[in-house]
This record gives structure tokens, sequence and C-alpha cells, in this order.
């Protein structure tokens, strides 16, 4: 219990999280990681740590960090929420985390090679073809071409829930467009703009470093016939884009241009940027727009975003796509439940992180069991996102369920469920003082030649009370992430540097 007469406050513990995982407190103590914590909020009032908050509020919206909703009454331009609390994880918990993460990208990228090529696993009957080779994610025209390096998902986020001490599942692999970096890199900064004297008293790991890593990454990309030192621009679909903030944020750390399709022509299968100096070659585009929208003469005939004659030049070897079109299918919901099989067949190695028991409605004997038991049940459309088409079983009406078994029943292939877990909770604060919210965690991984990983990832927090939804489309909120290396605390101004 943290607080007392010191502080004026207590931590409330909520009736939906009494069964839950609390990332500070074990076995009526408080936990190593979070000592510091501990001392720190016994040490500030409510009172203090609500002003912080208003405090970071204006930061982000002097500083325009903002996403966009649009459909179901959403507002088109919202701060996110920023919970002044970091979320701890010590150096050895993300070490181990940092081995499975590293080792299941490795396993989708070799997933995306083989079914885009010579479809071992699915001759070796460890995926159902259908799955893959109708699934709508998957591009017949990505057939017979191999990215550079064999790289398909170059930036990856990883959507992870804790459970236990030492239970971590992956609950979603991002491989097309994983957004949200941004956030983790402001996140810290306010931080040590914030509390730089509790920044002080840990020794954070850095993650202000990621721009030059994914740069890095990006030039490593290059496609064979890249003449001379790589130019990079990240291709964004505009300012409607719900992450288009990011996408200028990562364009500026970067040093990079932030173009639109109509900035870009191909000529003889090169790729060009329109400059106030004339044309100018583009080798590598970290693109944000999906699929449908590269290519008009490929994909969506319609589309406005996107570059005729794009997907020529990148077959051709004088551009490469971060991520690459059809990286979806390694995402894709109903393949998901199939990764650690993967892991096995291309790795011959156990996976280090463990899926969420999954159940696919169009199996006929899954579809049974799911129908009989929506009430316990979280049930997601297979392509869906944002926490969106998504039925909590333990917190849903009879009428939702009724409705939910309608759907299921209609289009079985556009569903999965899986168990509802009890997702970890860490110290938010919230409108009755402090109390635990359930939070997950997505790591971004980076893959070039080698596979880079910043120390800890974007932390989302559900802020209503008792919920499991984390989505900032729905509610959620944000924490910066500390990772603690081992040794002594480093100094002030070290700990501003490491912060980047």
């Amino acid at each position: 219990m943290v607080g007392g007469r010191e502080s004026g406050f207590r931590i409330n513990h909520v009736n939906e999280s009494r069964r839950a995982f609390d990332e500070m407190h074990a076995g009526g103590g408080v936990r190593p990681a979070y000592a510091g914590i501990e001392a720190w909020l016994k040490a500030h009032g409510l009172e203090a740590l609500a002003a912080k908050r208003a405090e970071a509020e204006a930061l982000f919206r002097r500083v325009g960090i903002t996403f966009a909703v649009y459909g179901e009454g959403g507002d088109p331009e919202r701060l996110i929420p920023f919970d002044v609390i970091p979320r701890i994880l010590a150096r050895q918990e993300w070490d181990r985390l940092a081995r499975g993460l590293t080792q299941r990208v490795k396993a989708l990228n070799m997933f995306m090679a083989d079914v885009y090529s010579k479809r071992e696993i699915l001759r070796a009957g460890l995926i159902p073809p259908s799955l893959v080779l109708q699934n709508e994610a998957f591009r017949p025209e990505m057939q017979g071409f191999t990215p550079p390096g064999g790289v398909y998902t170059h930036i990856s986020g990883i959507d992870l829930v804790r459970t236990g001490p030492d239970d971590f599942y992956v609950l979603e692999d991002n491989c097309r467009t994983p957004s949200g970096v941004s956030y983790m890199l402001e996140n810290r900064e306010a931080m040590l703009r914030l509390f730089p004297q509790l920044c002080a008293g840990h020794r954070l790991m850095p993650v202000g470093h990621y721009p030059e890593e994914l740069l890095e990454t990006l030039k490593e990309a290059a496609p064979p016939n890249c003449q001379g030192e790589p130019c990079v621009a990240i291709l964004t679909p505009g300012h409607y884009n719900s992450a288009y903030y990011e996408h200028c944020f990562l364009a500026d750390e970067m040093g990079v241009e932030v173009v639109e399709g109509f900035d870009l022509f191909v000529e003889d299968a090169v790729v060009y940027m329109r400059t106030t100096a004339g044309p100018k070659r583009v080798d590598v585009l970290y693109r944000r727009l999906d699929d449908d929208y590269i290519d008009p003469l490929v994909f969506r005939p319609d589309s406005m975003l996107g570059v005729p004659g794009i997907f020529a030049a990148y077959r051709a070897g004088n551009i490469t796509l971060a991520n690459a079109p059809g990286a979806g299918i390694a995402d894709d919901k109903a393949i998901y439940p199939f990764v650690p099989d993967m892991i096995r067949f291309y790795l011959d190695e156990a996976p280090l992180l463990q899926n969420v028991p999954t159940y696919l409605c169009e199996r006929e004997s899954d579809r049974a069991y799911v129908l009989e038991h929506l009430h316990e049940l979280v049930v997601k459309l297979a392509r869906g996102s944002g926490g969106y088409g998504m039925l909590i079983g333990p917190h849903s009406t009879a009428e939702q369920r009724e409705e939910f078994a309608r759907r299921i029943k209609a289009r079985p292939a556009d569903y999965i469920a899986q168990p509802t877990l009890a997702l970890s909770t860490v110290p938010t604060l919230a409108g009755s003082g402090i109390a635990p919210r359930h939070v997950d965690l997505r790591p971004y991984i980076l893959t070039g030649k080698d596979v880079r990983i910043v120390p800890g990832g974007l932390t989302r927090v559900a802020l209503r009370e008792g919920s499991l939804v984390v989505n900032s489309s729905q509610g959620g909120g944000t924490k910066d992430t500390w990772v603690l290396d081992d040794g002594p605390a480093p100094t002030q101004s070290q700990s501003q540097k490491m912060g980047g």
C-alpha cells in the first residue's frame, strides 16, 4: 500500500483488479523495481501530481502531440491522456522479453519469405493453406519477389500483456504500419522535464536513440540498385491520418523528408521526389500507407494517395518499401495462433513468449465452444483494430452476446475468440486518487542486418475503472515505460542524456 499520512492518499484497489497481478506490489510489500516510486509518491500529494499532469497536457498540446479519430462521433484532434506515474520493468525482465521478441520477429519474417515463395510450412501441414492463400492480407503480387535482405517487416510492434511475475503473453503482432512510437519518445521527454530528480534517481535505459536506430535500419534496407548513400523518406497519407503527427515527428527526428503521393513520381522504374532543387532519387520509403493505396496501377485504381508505377520500381530493385506490401499476412489474427509453430519450424527453437489460447470461429468445433461460452470470452474481428468490433464477454449484456452470436454464425471466418486474461495493473493517477489500472506494452522491433530493440516501449493504460481496453481510440492513455539498468543510479545530467 502506497501513501499514508505523509501524502494524504492511498491506492484504492477496485474489485475488478483484485485477481490481476499488481506490478508494484507482491507478497504484501513493494516490488524492488518500484521502491523509488513508492518513496516519490509518499513525498508528493495528489494536488502536486494533478498539477504536473495538467502541465504535461499543456506541453503536449503546445507541441501538437495529437491523434485523429474519425467515425463513431470521434474528435478529429485529441490528446492521448498521459499518466505521470511511470511503469517499471527490471533489467532481467526486459532482457527475457527482448530475446523472445527477437525470436518472434525473425520467425515472422521467415514465414513471409516462405509463403511468398516455396510455401514449405503449408506443405508441411502446419498451417491450413486456405488461411493464407485466401486471406485478404495475402498479396499475390509479392509472389516470387524477395525484398532486400529477406526482410518484410522492418518495423514491428508486438503487443504484450502480463498476468504474473513471470507470465507475459503476446496479444497481437503488428507487422504493417505499427504506430505509437512517437508517444514512447515524447513520454520520456515529458518525464525528464517534469520530474528531473525522479529520473536522475533511477538508472533508466535510454529510448531517445530510437530515431537513429530506425534510420540505420532503413538505410540497411537499401535496394540492390541504390547508388551511393541511400535517400530515405517517409510516405504519409496526409494530415487527415490519425498518426500524421508521428509521421512528421519521425521525419524531423531522422532528418528526412515526409512526402505524400503527389510529391513522388516514377520514371524508368526509378522513384523521384520533387524538390525546389529539382527531382531527387528516393531509395527507401518508410511508408505509413496501407497496401491498397500504394500504387493505383497495381492495387486500388481509385487511390489518390499512392504513386503510379512505384510497385514496378520496387520489384525492379530500385526502391525499398518498408514495411513490405503483403506483410499483413503475418499479423492477421487468424494466423496468430500458428506463430509458435513458425518458431519451431523455421528456427528449431521453443517459443520464448507465449501466445494467448485462440479459437478460430471458422472451425466448427471452435465455433461451437465460442457460442456456448460467449459470456467468458473476448471476441475480436480477425482483421479489426483499435478495439472496435470487440465483445468482452464478462462485461457484456445478453443482448450484446446475442448480436455477436448472430454475427459469428453469419460470417464465422471473420471472428476469433480468446479467454479473458487478468491483465496486470500498475498505479495510475485516477479521478479518485491513485488506483490500479490495467496495462499492455508495445515494444518496437527494428529489423535490418540485425534486430534492434530500444528498451521498453509504449505502455497503454485503460483509464476507466475495471476496463481492459487500452486503445487510445477507446479512452485509453499512455505511460512512460522505464527499464531499470543494473548498477548505481546515474547523475541527473547523465539521466537526461540517456533519456534522449
